[in-house]
């Protein structure tokens, strides 16, 4: 991956936490709108460019992996507390404290779906379809993140460090994918094959939790509806 698209992947995760200096909290109803269209996003990219090509290279237990990938999305979010989805819980006991856990999750799950941007893809276009899924799905989560850190009364400095070491995860992950590709002189195409197919399992989970989400106003559904149409017509696009 460019140099450029290390940058545009870090500072997009950096630039969209920082908004909340600037516009102050952003509302549920909006938040969950961008989460839905990221979502959208995410499961019709799943669905049209990374399945076919990672059961193409990657032979039929690959479903295997993209299983395990689901179900480690599951535990992660034992410690994250489903922050990837818009869940933001405030630890009111905890004034002054940032529950450590829920970065350690986040950024375990940052990581791992940077590194399969270092595949060498069939078609190179998927590569910049991930990289832009990986950007939608980020942005709203740095909102989410940001706020949660601002709650928690930690400060302003240390919410931007923690924010600036969650948007440094993907990227490192993307780059020690390309390091194990340059450094190791066997062929590592299976192994990156797989790890795509994890990516594809957890961005699965995280999809289709925010798509099924329900809501109780009816006249907000149909936003939700109209944005999660808008998010899977741009991954047809692309």
């Amino acid at each position: 991956m460019s140099l450029i698209n290390f940058m545009i992947l870090f500072l997009s995760i950096l630039l969209s936490g920082s908004l909340i200096f600037i516009f102050g909290k952003i509302s549920k109803k909006s938040l969950k709108l961008i989460l839905a269209f990221s979502g959208a996003y995410l499961f019709s990219l799943s669905l049209i460019h990374l399945l076919p090509e990672v059961y193409d290279s990657g032979g039929a237990t690959i479903g295997v992996f993209i299983l395990l990938g689901f179900f480690l999305q599951i535990v992660l979010e034992i410690f994250s507390e489903g922050i990837e989805h818009g869940h933001m819980h405030h630890h009111k006991e905890h004034t002054g404290h940032f529950p450590m856990a829920v970065m350690l999750g986040l950024c375990i799950h940052s990581f791992l779906e940077g590194m399969p941007l270092a595949h060498r893809f069939q078609d190179d276009a998927t590569r910049d379809s991930l990289l832009a899924g990986i950007i939608l799905h980020h942005i709203p989560v740095a909102i989410a993140l940001m706020t949660m850190l601002m709650d928690s009364g930690i400060g302003k400095s240390k919410s931007i460090f923690y924010l600036t070491l969650f948007a440094l995860m993907a990227p490192l992950g993307s780059w020690i994918g390309s390091w194990m590709s340059v450094t190791f002189s066997q062929d590592l195409s299976l192994l990156f094959d797989r790890l795509m197919a994890v990516v594809i399992g957890i961005f699965l989970h995280i999809s289709t939790t925010i798509l099924f989400e329900s809501y109780e106003e009816h006249r907000y559904n149909v936003y939700k509806l109209l944005t999660i149409l808008a998010g899977a017509g741009l991954a047809l696009l692309t």
